[in-house]
């Protein structure tokens, strides 16, 4: 039975990302901002639970190895859009946002176009420390979002404001940015060998 876990966990991911926006038609603020960071934070955790269970049992497939990138660019990209409207188009996250946004089509387009020599795109160390740094850029982005809600004497208790949250996420989605932006031109350069010929050769 386990044999199927880890793929179960990639899948549930995927199904989660239409999730986070979700959450905000059919709750009010700030719950709908709790259960949002909630359920992209359980959905972060099942990426490196799955992986790890994979490894661990000898059952990594090529299923998991197709779905787990694609179920990762969901969820950070769904959620990205949900952060960037709510947080009034503020131009300080909306740069890094693109830059992630741009890398992660972009990317997808050249795996597409080469076909069997995909293999080429392999997903790297940097690139898996680019999808973490996205990851908890978003879920602290989420908090401060969630903290504008609270009342001062929460915002006490948690020892952290929204503002301070909010400076916090903006800071972590650039260094996010920049790994995502330094993986794409890793990407590019390795395949630009192969589109210089007819797309057969």
């Amino acid at each position: 039975m386990r044999w199927w876990i880890p793929n179960a966990l990639t899948v549930l991911r995927l199904l989660a990302a239409p999730g986070v926006p979700v959450m905000f038609l059919y709750f009010h603020r700030p719950a709908a901002d709790w259960l949002a960071l909630a359920l992209f934070v359980l959905a972060s955790l099942t990426d490196w639970i799955d992986g790890y269970l994979a490894r661990l049992w000898k059952q990594e497939s090529k299923f998991g190895a197709m779905l787990d990138p694609i179920a990762d660019k969901a969820m950070v990209v769904i959620a990205l859009v949900v952060i960037t409207g709510y947080s009034g188009m503020n131009p300080w996250l909306i740069l890094p946002a693109t830059v992630i946004l741009f890398r992660e089509v972009f990317v997808s387009g050249l795996r597409e176009y080469l076909g069997a020599k995909a293999s080429l795109l392999k997903v790297t160390k940097l690139a898996k420390w680019k999808t973490t740094a996205q990851m908890i850029a978003i879920a602290v982005l989420f908090l401060g979002t969630g903290l504008g809600y609270v009342e001062d004497t929460h915002q006490r208790v948690l020892r952290w404001t929204s503002s301070e949250a909010t400076q916090a996420g903006l800071v972590l989605i650039w260094i996010a940015a920049v790994l995502t932006f330094i993986t794409g031109l890793d990407y590019f350069l390795k395949a630009l060998p192969h589109l210089k010929g007819s797309k057969n050769d």
